[in-house]
């Protein structure tokens, strides 16, 4: 079976409509996190611009380890006491930093990185993990894209099967 990119739309919140209904089409029927975390992870980096680094943490009972990912190669752990991805895990909530040099506790596993989103993904209460997204570009990540980057974390969230955390 081959794949090929969808075309979408210049306007922000259909543009975002329109890849997460090609990310549900991409999993449907796949349970496997590592699969549909590696596709999603290609997915975004292919069709959302100006990113150079976009890929999975999941949350191993006590710190976050690095999944399926495209870009530069990664940090590998990340505790939920440091950085942008461990704020994201420990609150639960998404964070978009507009200059990552700002934040104190960054990790730079990319130099290059200057701003950054990160959703957590969380099922039932249970943190499996963080969607991580960098960019190069300053002040990258808008309203519009935080709200279509959740719901393609929703997207990978509703795939997993059963008991899959």
């Amino acid at each position: 079976m081959s794949f090929s990119l969808p075309e979408l739309s210049d306007v922000p919140a259909e543009r975002y409509a329109e890849l997460a209904a090609y990310a549900r089409a991409l999993v449907d029927g796949e349970t496997d996190r590592v699969a549909n975390a590696a596709n999603l992870s290609a997915l975004v980096k292919a069709t959302v611009p100006d990113l150079n680094w976009v890929g999975f943490y999941f949350f191993d009972g006590a710190e976050l380890v690095v999944g399926p990912f495209q870009g530069l190669p990664a940090c590998i752990r990340i505790p939920l006491d440091r950085g942008v991805c461990g704020a994201a895990a420990r609150t639960r909530a998404t964070q978009r930093v507009d200059d990552a040099h700002a934040v104190a506790d960054h990790i730079a596993c990319d130099g290059a990185t200057n701003s950054e989103l990160v959703v957590p993904l969380v099922r039932d209460g249970e943190l499996i993990g963080v969607f991580d997204l960098d960019s190069e570009r300053l002040a990258r990540f808008t309203d519009d894209d935080q709200r279509g980057l959740e719901a393609v974390a929703a997207v990978f969230v509703e795939s997993l099967g059963p008991g899959v955390r």
